[in-house]
């Protein structure tokens, strides 16, 4: 059973949800007939925006057909793909569009990726075009011998595309061949690597469905409406940005595409943009609540914040300062935005409700369901056909391994409450075993991270002289604070389990991240038990039971 209670704005999205559902039928659930269809609806209304570059919906749908016949041109055919190295510039869009349209496949480079990690992309890829911005062009110099590099390879400088015998690639004639659609709902428009914390980077086989369902289902989350205009700051090469494009495009909105965030810009950049609603991670709420307080924090036109992650008391502070509720939720990569809470939450830190969309199980070890209030692995799949990935390209094994029995396993431990809204508890690989109880290293950051002294924490385990392992915590201090680890002891004793309280304190000036700014624990488990950490059995002080 799912329960939601949506605000004004959700329902009026949820009514635009159904609506757009029955104007695209399945089989027009591609990026080909969106830009058609929505191109003699708003004709001159301005799509995208990208530093100084507009485009109108009717501009972006000529270009997006222009750039699959240069790419045609190139010797790109349906199926191909076409790995795609850049920042966030509208560059990245004209080639996302035009493999849309051909029917290649995007295959977006995180452009953080290196040596081995960016080699393992390529080989497993193997895209017949590279298009690379310049900066990152000797990148791929350092590379490993034998690294499936294409002889095929775009730049992207200052001025433009540069094709690989250096012409301009639009002083080159395109062409005016008619290009016959040969995308269906179910092909695959884009694959998007994982950052790879535990292993090699999966490419996630996104379907031209899943991205519409992406549109439709983020909208519907955050109340997005005709007229709006999306600021997103967050790397394009990832979902997120991504599908705020599809989310502009179903839903006759702006789309605002920064090239970078900054803190100090941020609120800036709403009110230049005239921005409505935008798109943050957990680190950027709390670089913005960093920031000095200004007169005109309030002073835009934002009207709800995407707040993925936002741990819930800095929820109501965000809200109070800056005037702006955020939304958070659940999702993934290989899955869709299919939980979400209402704006402000009803319960703060939380997933949310499960809306229409999906079904899903929390089961136990043996695959079977367990009451609600009782944490297990979620495990999701969609009614909707094409609204989830559909596999990990070139990688059968992973792809068997992570949909068991047809359903999509998150590898996330989480809990349904009684009052049917969905809490995160961690996931699986880092959850902590100490003394014969399962600590969840989540709930452990999220009261850590409620100490006044601390900017950031990392919980995970560390060997134990007694079997099983011990609760450590990396910890990243507020600049100029007074911090005695013992205090921070007492005050995580009063709000956590006795077995869940910390033994070991490392404190570090920055913690190991991720491209999209998650911390890599694999980095804090391999170092385990490090010089100079600090340890609560040393001081003999005792946590009370």
């Amino acid at each position: 059973m799912t329960h939601l209670e949506p605000t004004s704005e959700q329902r009026q999205a949820i009514d635009n949800y159904s609506r757009i559902s029955k104007e695209f039928p399945p089989k027009d659930r591609t990026l080909y007939t969106l830009l058609k269809r929505q191109a003699e609806k708003y004709r001159d209304k301005i799509l995208v925006s990208c530093g100084d570059v507009r485009w109108s919906f009717e501009q972006t749908a000529q270009i997006a057909e222009t750039y699959a016949r240069y790419l045609a041109n190139a010797g790109v055919i349906v199926g191909d793909r076409v790995a795609i190295h850049s920042s966030n510039r509208h560059e990245f869009l004209q080639i996302y569009l035009g493999c849309a349209w051909l029917g290649a496949i995007a295959t977006p480079i995180n452009t953080a990726f290196r040596g081995t990690q960016l080699a393992h992309v390529m080989n497993n890829a193997e895209p017949k075009l590279l298009v690379v911005e310049s900066k990152f062009r000797p990148v791929y110099e350092d590379l490993p011998e034998g690294t499936k590099v294409p002889s095929l390879i775009w730049q992207i400088k200052d001025d433009g595309i540069v094709t690989s015998d250096g012409a301009d690639l639009i002083s080159s004639d395109a062409g005016d061949m008619t290009l016959v659609p040969c995308t269906t709902p179910g092909h695959t428009v884009a694959i998007l690597y994982t950052s790879g914390t535990t292993g090699p980077s999966k490419g996630v086989c996104c379907p031209q469905a899943q991205m519409f369902w992406w549109g439709v289902y983020s909208a519907r989350a955050l109340g997005v409406r005709e007229g709006d205009v999306l600021m997103t700051a967050l790397p394009v090469f990832h979902t997120n940005a991504l599908n705020t494009f599809y989310q502009a495009l179903l839903n006759g909105c702006g789309y605002v595409l920064e090239s970078k965030f900054s803190a100090s810009r941020f609120w800036d950049r709403a009110r230049e943009s005239g921005a409505t609603v935008t798109y943050l991670l957990s680190a950027m709420a709390a670089i913005l609540m960093a920031q000095p307080a200004r007169g005109n924090d309030k002073d835009h036109r934002v009207r709800v914040a995407l707040g993925g992650g936002v741990p819930g008391p800095m929820q109501a502070p965000f809200l109070q300062r800056f005037g702006v509720p955020l939304v958070d939720g659940y999702a993934s990569t290989e899955t869709n935005f299919i939980f979400y809470t209402p704006a402000p939450s009803d319960h703060p830190g939380s997933m949310g409700y499960l809306a229409p969309g999906a079904e899903a199980l929390i089961v136990d070890e043996h695959q079977t369901p367990v009451p609600d209030g009782e944490a297990g692995e979620l495990l999701l799949r969609p009614t909707e056909p094409y609204s989830f990935a559909s596999g990990y390209f070139g990688m059968p094994g992973k792809t068997v391994e992570a949909w068991q029995n047809l359903w999509f396993h998150t590898g996330d431990r989480v809990l349904r409450e009684p009052a049917n809204y969905y809490r995160f508890i961690d996931r699986k690989k880092d959850a902590i075993r100490r003394r014969g109880e399962n600590v969840s290293s989540w709930e452990v950051e999220q009261v850590i991270l409620s100490h006044p002294a601390i900017k950031a924490c990392a919980a995970y385990p560390v060997p134990s002289e007694l079997g099983e392992e011990e609760v450590a915590v990396a910890l990243q201090l507020k600049p100029g604070v007074r911090f005695d680890e013992l205090d921070l002891i007492k005050f995580a004793e009063s709000r956590l389990a006795y077995f869940a309280v910390p033994r070991f304190l490392r404190i570090v000036a920055d913690m190991p991240l991720t491209e999209n700014g998650k911390v890599k624990k694999v980095v804090l488990r391999a170092d385990g038990i490090v010089e100079g950490m600090w340890d609560l059995d040393r001081t003999g002080y005792k946590i009370k039971r």
